[in-house]
């Protein structure tokens, strides 16, 4: 085992870090404006309305005792779409908005370090009721998706920039989220990063507890092709790139 890297490795994992920053110096204390809720819309793309809390009220009754009990990874998925309303459901469940609270501050169905919520949420969507194949964006401000664009043999990229893993090209929907690291960096400096991985797991663990309650399953998914995820959301891979992925379906 390499030694010295494994120990830089789990200094990663200690809070020391926060006692060499002076945080009067981060962006917040001197001022700056905060990054934005939401990365906008491209101009003239269009939004698609999602099914609200109205149509929630179809997956009442879950019990939550019950669901973390049932809660596990599946690698298995019927070959049935998911309805726009159970979709909707997953993605307010793992990052819908509750109430602005100032420019660049919103609470949300998830907990995040200082409120940055530094994620965006992209759906890689197969078969989903009313939606076309291909990538799409999630705006919790609006509670709408954007169509980002369409992926010629979506499975094989997907299969390829998750080291051959095809099971997740068979799930009707695929979680991809990405991380703008600037929106935690901005508050906490050189101290974001390490809370950044633990807000991530909060998100996720939302998804699996959603997920009961359409008769759904999904899995974690955190081993991928960094370049290839990047490529296949358009994301740059420095001021935006993947976190974390998750595949959803009917089990």
């Amino acid at each position: 085992m390499h030694k010295n890297k494994i120990s830089a490795h789990r200094a990663f994992l200690k809070d020391s870090l926060r006692l060499q920053i002076d945080f009067r110096q981060t962006d917040q204390n001197l001022g700056k404006e905060p990054p934005a809720i939401q990365k906008p819309p491209s101009q003239g793309q269009p939004l698609i309305p999602l099914p609200d809390a109205e149509e929630f009220k179809a997956f009442y009754g879950t019990d939550l005792i019950e669901a973390i009990e049932s809660r596990k990874s599946h690698r298995r998925f019927q070959t049935l779409p998911l309805s726009l309303a159970e979709l909707s459901l997953l993605l307010w469940a793992t990052q819908g908005l509750r109430k602005v609270l100032a420019p660049g501050t919103a609470l949300r169905t998830v907990p995040s370090a200082g409120c940055r919520h530094a994620f965006e949420t992209y759906l890689l969507v197969d078969s989903v009721e009313n939606l076309e194949q291909g990538v799409y964006r999630y705006l919790p401000v609006e509670h709408a998706l954007v169509f980002e664009h369409q992926v010629e043999n979506l499975a094989t990229r997907l299969t390829e920039a998750t080291h051959g893993q095809g099971f997740i090209a068979t799930a009707p929907v695929t979680f991809a989220w990405t991380v703008i690291p600037y929106r935690m960096e901005w508050r906490y400096d050189l101290a974001a990063h390490r809370v950044l991985a633990m807000d991530v797991g909060h998100v996720c663990q939302n998804l699996y507890l959603a997920c009961e309650a359409i008769r759904a399953g999904t899995c974690a998914i955190a081993a991928y092709h960094q370049e290839k995820m990047d490529a296949l959301l358009h994301v740059d891979g420095d001021d935006e790139f993947t976190i974390y992925m998750a595949p959803v379906g009917k089990v």
